[in-house]
């Protein structure tokens, strides 16, 4: 993270001058947190108030996860409240790929939102510095009006950059990470804050964010935030190819369009913006977010952040009624995760199910007054049978005691090493495995074999000492 930036906020004569993140955009002046207040290392991040990153429930989230039948689950989540200010919150979702996507994703959850937190400091430390030199120079004439307007525009401004310099700093720091191999692994990341009315977004990859709002009858509509950053998308594919990458579907799977290296037919990344991923990071595939704002309104009513592993079975309608008729705003993420479950089985009965992870966030602030002890004993009940189910060693608090140093590299494997862990070449079909009967590193490479409906890679590229002349 490098050295910490001061946060003084104070004129020659001692006077104090609010900050933008101090003064929402409707004037009201809001109790903040510094940045310094927040500096921690990743290894004391479990000491955090307010910040909860496993199945559970806080002031006005629930978030859940369920591993599928890929292997390891790959999949993150994090609820962090009181941000920046009483009145912020971070939500995120990050889905990892790859032999080591599992570790990916828990790296950019723990990371990700410090440096958001770093970069918005500095941002606001040089606004508060120009603020002053430009107030000395320049008086507005048409009033307060067009303040609050420039004020708007200032913020939304800093928030764009927060979040930029956030997501370049991550892929940075995984492309020099000593102990993490991001050759070919990789996270999505679909990430917001909401502060009072605000709410800014910032995704890469096909990880989605959507919301639950009431129209003039108030009935319950959904509103997708997100775009899935796919190689489908013209602008996408037109980047990648021209970057030398190439873009083309399978002819088993014709709707899903992937990327490939230019000589080899791999790693086929089915998404075209991801953290790590760097054997593709010169042939079109960034890692630089989709960045939106949005003001809230009183008919909001929730947030829904999830993983594919509920967008390939469940349409946002399906999402937003599921969670508005959910027994209970506690209960909402664990029971859309179930009914994903439940959609796998029954649209894709010979698929294997991809890993699932939910945020739900309700913007009114508020959960359940009460809770029935059979609700909470259900649902903690729920949550230990699935940390059993995972098959992954327990994860500390910080998440960081899971990386393990790289005794060889993985990446770059003989063809009768991939014929073993791949089950052959691009197509390769394997006999589906049973539940917690395999190894913890045969596992790790479900993800690449088996009869799947996705998979986010399908092989890993086989380099040798001659490429073909391009």
């Amino acid at each position: 993270m490098g050295c910490c930036v001061s946060t003084s906020n104070k004129s020659n004569d001692g006077s104090h001058i609010p900050s933008c993140l101090e003064i929402g955009l409707c004037g009201q002046k809001k109790a903040r947190r510094t940045f310094s207040d927040h500096v921690v290392s990743l290894n004391k991040l479990a000491s955090l108030p307010n910040r909860i990153f496993s199945n559970g429930k806080s002031r006005s989230s629930c978030i859940f996860t369920q591993q599928g039948r890929k292997g390891v689950n790959q999949d993150a989540m994090i609820v962090w409240e009181d941000f920046v200010s009483e009145d912020a919150i971070f939500c995120g979702v990050f889905d990892g790929h790859g032999p080591y996507g599992h570790l990916v994703a828990r790296k950019v959850r723990d990371a990700l939102p410090i440096k958001l937190l770093s970069f918005l400091d500095s941002s606001e430390s040089r606004r508060n510095e120009s603020s002053k030199a430009f107030s000395k120079d320049i008086k507005f004439e048409s009033g307060e009006a067009e303040n609050n307007f420039s004020g708007e525009d200032e913020v939304n401004s800093m928030w764009r950059e927060a979040f930029m310099k956030a997501y370049k700093a991550m892929d940075k720091e995984l492309k020099s990470h000593a102990n993490l191999d991001c050759f070919c692994s990789g996270s999505t990341s679909v990430t917001i804050v909401k502060q009072g009315s605000n709410l800014y977004m910032g995704n890469i990859g096909d990880s989605r964010a959507i919301m639950g709002s009431k129209d003039s009858n108030d009935s319950m509509v959904a509103i997708q935030l997100t775009v899935d950053l796919k190689p489908d998308l013209p602008r996408e594919a037109e980047r990648i190819k021209k970057c030398k990458g190439r873009v083309f579907a399978l002819e088993d799977e014709p709707e899903v369009c992937r990327v490939w290296l230019p000589f080899d037919d791999a790693p086929g990344l089915a998404m075209a913006r991801a953290f790590g991923d760097f054997c593709l990071k010169e042939y079109g595939v960034i890692s630089v977010p989709e960045f939106t704002h949005r003001i809230l309104t009183d008919r909001d009513q929730f947030i829904v952040l999830a993983s594919d592993g509920i967008w390939d079975v469940l349409s946002n309608e399906e999402v937003v009624e599921i969670v508005s008729s959910a027994p209970s705003r506690s209960s909402a993420a664990r029971v859309l995760v179930e009914s994903a479950a439940r959609e796998w089985k029954l649209k894709y009965p010979t698929s294997k199910m991809d890993d699932c992870a939910v945020v739900c966030l309700f913007l009114d602030g508020k959960m359940d007054s009460e809770e029935s002890d059979c609700d909470e004993q259900c649902y903690s009940s729920a949550t230990i049978q699935s940390n059993r189910h995972s098959g992954n060693p327990v994860e500390s608090d910080d998440g960081q005691k899971s990386e393990p140093s790289l005794q060889r590299n993985f990446t770059v494997r003989t063809s009768e090493f991939n014929e073993t862990c791949i089950g052959g070449g691009k197509g390769g079909e394997s006999v589906d495995v049973e539940d917690g009967t395999s190894l913890a590193e045969d596992q790790n490479w479900l993800g690449l074999e088996g009869v799947t409906r996705v998979n986010s890679l399908v092989q890993l590229p086989r380099f040798s000492e001659e490429r073909p002349n391009s």
